[in-house]
C-alpha cells in the first residue's frame, strides 16, 4: 500500500505545481476509482479529497476538477456495466473479483432491494462502487435508466469528496494553531 499512497502523494504534488494538470490527474484517479476491476486495486477516494484540498489553497478552479472527476466516474462505470453486460456471471472468475467472492452476491443483494437508487446509493460505499454497476450489467437494467443514476450520481459523488478536502483544508488554514 506504501507505494500507492507514495503515488497518490505524488500526484497531489504533482497537481499543486501544475494546476492545469489537476481535471485530468482528477478524471484517471476516479475513473479508476469507478471502474469494477481497477477500483480493488486502486482507492483513490482518499486521493480526490487531497486533490480537492487544494481547490482552495493553490488556485485550482474546482469547476473543471468537478466535472472531469464525475465523468471519470461516470465512464469508468458505463465501463462496468457494459463489461457485467457482456460477460454476465461469468465476471466473478475474473481476477481480482475472483478474489472477492462476497462482492458479487453482495452487489446482487444490493441491486434487487435498491434497484435504480441503488446505483446513486452505491456509488458511496467503497466495496459496492465496484460490484454494482457491473451486477446493473448483468440483469441487464435498462440503459437510460442507469444512465441518468450514473451520472447523477457521479456529479454529486465528485462534488461531496472535492467539497470534503476544499472544507477541511480551510478548517485547518482557519484554525488558530
Amino acid at each position: 500500500m506504501d507505494l500507492f499512497t507514495s503515488s497518490f502523494d505524488q500526484m497531489v504534488a504533482f497537481a499543486r505545481d501544475h494546476a492545469a494538470w489537476a481535471p485530468p490527474i482528477v478524471f484517471v484517479l476516479a475513473f479508476g476509482e469507478s471502474l469494477a476491476f481497477i477500483s480493488l486495486l486502486l482507492p483513490a477516494w482518499g486521493a480526490l479529497v487531497a486533490l480537492g484540498a487544494l481547490i482552495g489553497t493553490s488556485g485550482i478552479s474546482f469547476w473543471p476538477v468537478w466535472i472531469a472527476a464525475a465523468v471519470g466516474a461516470a465512464l469508468g462505470d458505463w465501463l462496468s456495466y457494459w463489461i457485467g453486460l457482456k460477460l454476465e456471471y461469468r465476471v466473478q472468475h475474473i481476477w481480482p473479483l475472483s478474489r472477492h467472492p462476497d462482492l458479487i452476491p453482495r452487489g446482487e443483494r444490493f441491486m434487487k432491494k435498491w434497484g435504480v437508487p441503488g446505483i446513486f446509493i452505491g456509488r458511496f460505499f467503497g466495496p459496492l462502487r465496484a460490484s454494482v454497476p457491473l451486477i446493473a450489467g448483468i440483469f441487464e437494467m435498462p440503459f437510460w435508466s442507469f444512465q441518468i443514476a450514473n451520472f447523477t450520481s457521479a456529479f454529486v459523488w465528485a462534488a461531496v469528496l472535492l467539497t470534503l478536502g476544499d472544507g477541511v483544508s480551510r478548517v485547518l488554514a482557519a484554525w488558530p494553531w
